[in-house]
């Protein structure tokens, strides 16, 4: 049977709310009360009920983390960091599918269920309403990647996908390419409508420069795949934007299947630069968004919001860069 409260009591020979008050954050407990209640847990093994503790404190210390297109790899990358970071600071994170999710307020009925204390929305193509529903309801919330403004209305943590997109065709254009796409991911996402404006408003003060764009029906392999074979059916320009990097190495696939070669043929550039991109079989060309640094400033607003709700939403953009690999022709001489 595995020790109880009652147990360490006894054998610390102090009541039981004394050994609550020791295992409950900001409670009032002498040093020598601590000391005595810590040796008699260790000896028995005794581990605090996380859900007994919250009943107490009124705080679960759950995290809901909500994102809604967990078929793309680069969310395994920002749960896996995001997961870590929680648990290091004594949280526990909640694991939260929004796909094909449209209303705001069921996924507040739901999150509420768990009485969690606070949420981060992971997600460049859920819309505003989603985390401004949390906010609404009460409940602390981050928007991590999302689409920044002057004044938000909630905590905004991501980049800036205007400068991105001026920064892929600024980069195809130092290349010599005189025809260029954005293929970006779906149509409705903020995170392509920012990024094609970039693109195109780059593009525009080139006037020998063509440009076409398209979109993807999701941030996927298969979108990007399904995508760029359309665009093959005709003219085909001679790089491409990838609205991200599993839609470009979507593309890849489709460039190779279909007997033509990178950058021999079509250059490729994405965005977000996560570990796969790098692997020698794909040598992919993209802008490093800086997901670590991304996940890191989230989970600091939200636990600035567990001690202070009332914190002044704040927009919080890194800036990106270029990753150099092999989906381009090299600059001219």
């Amino acid at each position: 049977m595995a020790a109880t409260l009652k147990d360490v009591a006894e054998r610390a020979g102090v009541s039981r709310s004394a050994v609550s008050r020791t295992f409950t954050d900001g409670a009032s407990v002498s040093a020598k009360m601590r000391s005595r209640v810590e040796k008699a847990a260790t000896e028995l093994g005794y581990s605090p009920n996380a859900l007994a503790s919250s009943l107490t404190t009124g705080r679960t210390k759950l995290i809901g983390l909500v994102s809604n297109n967990f078929k793309n790899p680069i969310f395994l990358e920002v749960f896996d960091l995001f997961t870590r970071a929680l648990q290091d600071q004594g949280l526990r994170p909640l694991l939260v599918n929004l796909s094909d999710e449209t209303d705001p307020q069921s996924s507040v009925k739901m999150l509420r269920q768990y009485s969690v204390d606070g949420v981060v929305v992971a997600s460049s193509t859920l819309p505003p309403a989603f985390s401004r529903a949390f906010r609404d309801a009460g409940v602390p919330v981050v928007h991590a990647f999302g689409r920044p403004s002057g004044t938000p209305a909630v905590h905004v943590v991501g980049i800036d996908n205007i400068a991105c997109g001026r920064m892929a065709a600024q980069t195809l254009i130092a290349r010599g390419y005189a025809q260029v796409g954005f293929l970006g991911g779906p149509e409705s996402a903020t995170s392509t409508q920012d990024r094609l404006e970039g693109f195109m408003s780059e593009i525009a003060r080139h006037p020998r420069i063509s440009a076409s764009h398209s979109f993807a029906a999701a941030y996927s392999f298969a979108a990007g795949r399904d995508e760029m074979l359309h665009l093959l059916k005709g003219p085909a320009a001679q790089a491409y934007f990838c609205g991200d990097d599993v839609l470009s190495i979507g593309a890849l696939s489709a460039i190779s299947g279909s007997g033509l070669s990178v950058p021999g043929d079509i250059g490729i550039i994405g965005l977000n630069d996560m570990a796969m991109a790098g692997w020698q079989n794909i040598d992919l060309t993209t802008i490093h968004m800086p997901v670590e640094k991304i996940v890191a400033s989230s989970i600091e607003l939200i636990m600035g919001m567990l001690t202070d709700p009332d914190l002044t939403p704040e927009a919080r953009i890194f800036a990106c860069d270029i990753i150099e690999r092999g989906t381009l022709r090299a600059m001219p001489a």
